[in-house]
């Protein structure tokens, strides 16, 4: 039986006339678009142009909910109570929700944006929030979390269906998070390299950190970040280096998901 792994993008992260990355071209190559809801950056016309493009393409559709935080791209850590951001994650999938209906779609999972997600990663209050709006809203969603992270431990305590997340174009720390953004070179815009950093969590269920060690990782999606100006490129590659390797790209509802 062949490996089979879902690769998804962030996308639909512009907002009125601005548009962020070349997402018409990035979802003819992903199998899961994670569509951002609002907050930290889409908008209604923009959700609606991608879900649409997405029924086009075959591509499922997932939430990317963020912080309020336009000016800052989702990119600054709030602080929040646990319920008020349990909220917050509810009133954004009920929004894709909606523009979903215009195009016959269900959001069939959710991945938290940038310092939303960092912070869940490590946070027991902020995973557990997250998965108790999901939990409440459509238990069926799939809670796609950084393997090994506290989003993983909640998607376990709430019975979740849940995704294990890699990444192909970030560099991880030692303890198995991502490591910072503002660390040079943690960004990885060499196709190569992300399709190579790729093909080892994939094939061999392992990552190389920044310090040098190798961590255990059990992956059933890969996100490429579609903001970066090499998106494209370094998804295409990773795309084709999959399939030249047997292992088969699906959608993430086709996922042989096991908990």
């Amino acid at each position: 039986m062949s490996i089979k792994i879902n690769l998804n993008a962030d996308i639909a992260e512009g907002w009125g006339a601005y548009d962020i990355g070349n997402d018409m071209a990035l979802i003819n190559i992903i199998k899961s678009a994670n569509v951002a809801c609002g907050f930290h950056a889409g908008d209604p016309n923009t959700m609606h142009r991608f879900v649409t493009k997405a029924k086009e393409v075959g591509c499922s559709v997932g939430a990317h909910p963020g912080f309020n935080d336009l000016w800052g791209f989702g990119r600054r850590q709030i602080k929040m109570k646990p319920n008020d951001l349990e909220y917050m994650i509810a009133y954004q999938i009920g929004a894709l929700q909606a523009m979903c209906c215009y195009a016959g779609l269900k959001v069939t999972h959710l991945k938290p944006h940038g310092a939303l997600s960092n912070m869940a990663a490590e946070d027991d209050g902020y995973a557990m929030a997250i998965g108790r709006a999901i939990k409440t809203v459509d238990p069926d969603i799939i809670y796609v979390a950084l393997s090994n992270s506290e989003m993983e431990r909640a998607a376990l305590k709430l019975n979740l269906p849940l995704a294990r997340e890699g990444f192909a174009d970030r560099q991880y720390d030692d303890n198995g998070n991502l490591a910072s953004r503002s660390i040079p070179g943690t960004v990885y815009k060499d196709p190569n390299i992300a399709a190579e950093q790729t093909l080892r969590m994939v094939v061999d269920g392992e990552v190389k950190t920044r310090g040098g060690k190798v961590l255990k990782v059990k992956v059933d999606t890969i996100c490429i970040h579609g903001d970066e100006p090499t998106a494209v490129n370094v998804a295409r590659e990773v795309r084709n280096r999959l399939e030249a390797a047997g292992v088969q790209v699906v959608p993430l509802p086709e996922m042989p998901l096991t908990n």
